[in-house]
C-alpha cells in the first residue's frame, strides 16, 4: 500500500511529474494506478487502444478520452458529466483517494489533459510521468500486452467548473481584455498557413489571441525547464501576471499549457474545452490569420 510518506518526491522541473524510478519502485502498490492516456490526432490514422494492447506498462488501465466525453456535442472529447465520470473512473478501477499516474504512448501529449480531467473532477493525487511510455522503454523496463483489469472501485466526482471557460467566456475575455487566450497549436496553423487536422474548420486563431506552441514546451518527450517555459511565453507576448485561459485545437495539447503554467506557480484561469474544434467551425465567430 502506497504510504503517505511514499508520496512521489517533487520532481526539479515540475511536482505534477513522477519519475519512472518511482514509478517502477511503486507499481504494485495497491492504491496506485497507472493511466495510459495516450490520443492521436486523426490524421496520425494510430489507433491508441490498439496500440496500449500491444504493449503497455505492467497494471496500467486504458483511458480513453473519446469514450469518457460528452456525447451529446458534435465536439470532440469534450468534459464527460460528473456521473459519467465518476462510473468511468470507477470502471477502470479507480477510487476515492487513490494515486494516479498518467502517461502516454508520445512522452508527453495527451496525458496533461487526462491528468486535467482527473484534477477536474476532484482527483487529489495525480500526476504524469515523465518522459511517458518512451523513457520507460528506453530504460528497458517491463511491459505487458491485453488490457489490464482491476476490480471496480468507487470515484466521488466533483467538478471544479470554475477551471472549465466556456466559448462566453472567452468571448468575453475577447472583449474586455480581463484575460489572455493563449493557444497552443503550431503557427503554420495559428497563423491559417495549414488546414486544421478536422475537417470543416477555418483557418486561423481568435482576434486578440496569443500563440505559444506546446511544441516550445517540450523536449525528448519531456517539459523543459522553468526558465524556457517562462520565456516561451514572455516572447509570444503573454503576461504571466495576468489570467489566462489556455486553448488548443481540441482541448488536448491546451492541457499541456496548463501543465507548464503550473509547474512555474502559476494558475490558469481556465482551459477553453471546445477550443478551435468550437470557435472555428462557427460562422459567426471572428477569425484572423497571419
Amino acid at each position: 500500500m502506497l504510504r503517505t510518506d511514499d508520496t512521489p518526491a517533487p520532481s526539479p522541473t515540475s511536482r505534477w511529474l513522477v519519475s519512472t524510478e518511482w514509478l517502477a519502485e511503486h507499481l504494485r502498490d495497491r492504491n496506485l494506478v497507472v493511466v495510459d492516456g495516450s490520443y492521436f490526432l486523426p490524421t496520425q490514422q494510430r489507433d491508441a487502444h490498439a496500440e496500449y494492447r500491444s504493449g503497455h506498462i505492467p497494471g496500467a488501465v486504458f483511458f480513453d478520452i473519446e469514450a469518457i466525453s460528452d456525447h451529446s456535442t458534435d465536439l470532440p472529447h469534450m468534459l464527460p458529466g460528473i456521473t459519467h465520470f465518476s462510473e468511468a473512473a470507477g470502471a477502470l478501477g479507480i477510487g476515492d483517494g487513490d494515486t494516479v499516474v498518467v502517461y502516454d504512448s508520445t512522452g508527453l501529449f495527451s496525458a496533461p489533459r487526462v491528468w486535467w480531467t482527473f484534477r477536474i473532477f476532484g482527483a487529489k493525487n495525480v500526476y504524469i510521468l515523465d518522459g511517458g511510455l518512451p523513457r520507460w522503454k528506453s530504460e528497458g523496463r517491463p511491459l505487458e500486452k491485453g488490457d489490464a483489469a482491476r476490480a471496480q472501485k468507487t470515484f466521488t466526482a466533483e467538478m471544479n467548473v470554475g477551471a472549465v471557460a466556456m466559448l462566453a467566456d472567452v468571448r468575453m475575455a475577447l472583449t474586455d481584455e480581463s484575460a489572455q487566450i493563449v493557444d497552443a497549436r503550431p503557427p503554420e496553423r495559428f497563423n491559417g498557413k495549414a488546414p486544421e487536422p478536422r475537417p470543416g474548420l477555418h483557418s486561423g486563431h481568435m482576434p486578440g489571441s496569443f500563440n505559444v506552441p506546446y511544441s516550445r514546451l517540450i523536449e525528448n518527450g519531456r517539459l523543459v525547464p522553468r526558465a524556457r517555459i517562462e520565456a516561451a511565453f514572455a516572447e509570444a507576448g503573454v503576461d504571466l501576471d495576468k489570467p489566462i485561459i489556455t486553448s488548443c485545437g481540441s482541448g488536448v495539447s491546451a492541457a499541456i499549457l496548463t501543465l507548464a503554467m503550473k509547474s512555474i506557480g502559476r494558475e490558469p484561469k481556465g482551459l477553453y474545452d471546445g477550443s478551435w474544434a468550437e470557435w472555428g467551425s462557427r460562422p459567426d465567430l471572428p477569425v484572423e490569420r497571419g
